[in-house]
């Protein structure tokens, strides 16, 4: 089985001791101690009492960013006091006084909370942020009359930073490879289930007579007034789940259709599947990409380059720049035509005028019929924006020391996610969409542009040509973090991208039952693969 690639997906990370980013923080600050404690032998109160404030006056429509400018920035010192008040736990915890570091720990907490609500509601009162500083200040106060050895710390926490440092490095990298390969692996349970269905098919000819010669089935296909969903993937069971939830939570299921394309492998036992159950009237065709003739290397770049020697070599033998490209752009998995056919929707569909796009790896949650009624805007990709977070702009994703790069995009522009798109095919056609494609994927024959996945050249594509959606269409991070239960309660789709897949051991548990409500595992062939 193999994993899309609809976005650079995080690896598993293990947790590194919280002492090791306390570290990695102290040294400098406890230079800045030697200096602020000469200072206090002439004057030994807090610098707050200098600080004149208003009690009541409250600060309507924050900024943050914008009052950290300011000279008198209340943010800017909780944000100094926290990095000073840091170096000292560090300190105190060294020196055995583990109450007073328990105390200052809390008191970190404390001003931590007061900053995140201040940035969330968008108020801060003088009021609480004049108690946060006063308390934060006599505990630093209080350290400073403690009279630990600066000198001394300094040295022990500079060997204690490297040892810590390496540790981090070695488990690191050890986490990275080892959360990959989990990540990749095909569970026993879904491989028997590929056999079994494989069997079933050659063995009842029932099945077979169910997928031919339905005119009706056919008509619906093209008929551009009903629901299309298309999803490309070689896992079963993911796919069926996004079927079964889709058709679910659909008010009118008779009007979905969805075409699924898959590889030679999987074909007949995807066909088996959905021939064998019923998914409350949803219309389902299954294709595989060899059978497409326009597939081939003279038509496609990132075919002729997915079969180049050098590129496999480079994916498949991991020496070919000393190491110096992370491990999940290395992954194989950027070599199945699966991933890259998204490029070619029109091509696939060539009757169909609109067509939502659905990862293997999410979750419908609610009806998605009014999609098919948004207004793009004379745009050819509707989308959720995934620049709310500061690392996901194109600078993330995009080299901009390529002038080529730099020349064309903006580096700030916001970045947005595959997994649940929305795809105006007379506009793409119109625009020749799969032209500007083959254009960037030309340039990138070095790899110079960005690394193999299919996130960076689709930001190139459809640069200019994507309608931001309403965020809660799209719900990502189930695969790789802790995700607002609010959002996810109003998602429309959830997805779990990331390595932690639902139908892994390593998958969160919290969020699984999202996934496995869709599931019967009650169904016979399930239970002879010990699915559950």
């Amino acid at each position: 089985m193999r994993r899309r690639a609809a976005d650079f997906r995080r690896p598993v990370r293990r947790r590194v001791p919280d002492v090791l980013w306390w570290s990695l923080c102290s040294v400098a600050a406890i230079l800045f101690i030697c200096i602020l404690s000469k200072g206090s032998q002439r004057d030994s109160r807090p610098a707050l009492a200098k600080k004149s404030y208003r009690q009541d006056r409250i600060m309507e429509g924050l900024n943050i960013t914008e009052e950290m400018l300011s000279p008198n920035s209340v943010a800017r010192q909780l944000s100094d006091q926290i990095s000073l008040a840091k170096a000292f736990v560090v300190i105190a915890k060294e020196s055995k006084n583990l109450q007073f570091a328990w105390e200052i720990s809390a008191q970190i907490r404390n001003s931590q909370i007061l900053l995140s609500n201040a940035a969330t509601r968008r108020t801060l009162t003088t009021r609480e942020s004049k108690s946060a500083i006063r308390d934060m200040a006599l505990l630093l106060y209080l350290a400073q009359q403690l009279h630990y050895d600066s000198a001394t710390m300094i040295m022990r926490l500079k060997a204690k930073i490297q040892s810590l440092e390496e540790q981090m490095n070695s488990a690191s990298e050890k986490s990275s490879k080892y959360g990959q390969i989990a990540a990749e692996e095909v569970p026993k349970g879904l491989y028997c289930l590929g056999v079994r269905l494989t069997t079933e098919w050659f063995r009842n000819l029932n099945l077979q007579k169910k997928l031919m010669g339905k005119k009706q089935v056919e008509m619906k296909l093209k008929d551009n007034n009903l629901y299309h969903f298309c999803v490309f993937s070689d896992n079963i069971l993911a796919t069926s789940v996004v079927v079964n939830s889709t058709a679910l939570n659909s008010k009118n299921p008779a009007m979905v259709v969805f075409h699924l394309v898959t590889d030679t492998i999987s074909y007949t036992p995807m066909k088996a599947w959905f021939a064998m159950n019923n998914f409350k009237g949803v219309t389902v065709q299954v294709q595989k990409f060899e059978d497409f003739g326009w597939l081939n290397a003279s038509y496609v770049p990132v075919l002729k380059q997915l079969q180049d020697s050098e590129t496999q070599n480079y994916y498949f033998s991991g020496n070919s720049d000393d190491g110096r490209t992370p491990l999940k752009f290395r992954n194989p998995k950027y070599l199945s035509m699966l991933n890259h056919l998204r490029f070619y929707i029109p091509e696939v569909f060539p009757a169909l005028q609109k067509v939502v796009f659905l990862d293997d790896d999410v979750v419908v949650h609610k009806d998605l019929s009014a999609l098919f009624s948004i207004d793009l805007n004379g745009n050819v990709n509707g989308a959720v924006e995934t620049c709310m977070e500061t690392f996901h702009r194109y600078h993330k994703y995009l080299n901009y020391s390529h002038p080529l790069i730099r020349s064309h995009f903006d580096p700030d522009a916001c970045g947005w996610a595959f997994g649940m798109n929305v795809f105006d095919l007379v506009e793409w056609r119109k625009r020749n969409v799969t032209g500007i494609y083959h254009y960037w994927q030309e340039r990138n024959v070095d790899r110079t542009l960005w690394k193999l996945g299919t996130l960076p050249p689709g930001l190139l594509t459809f640069y200019g040509l994507t309608e931001p959606l309403n965020p809660s269409w799209h719900v990502l991070g189930l695969g790789y973090t802790n995700v607002d239960p609010q959002f996810i309660e109003n998602g429309a789709v959830l997805h779990f991208n990331g390595n932690l897949k639902p139908w892994l051991k390593i998958g969160i548990e919290k969020y699984k039952p999202l996934w496995e409500k869709y599931v019967d595992y009650s169904h016979p062939l399930l239970e002879q693969c010990n699915l559950h």
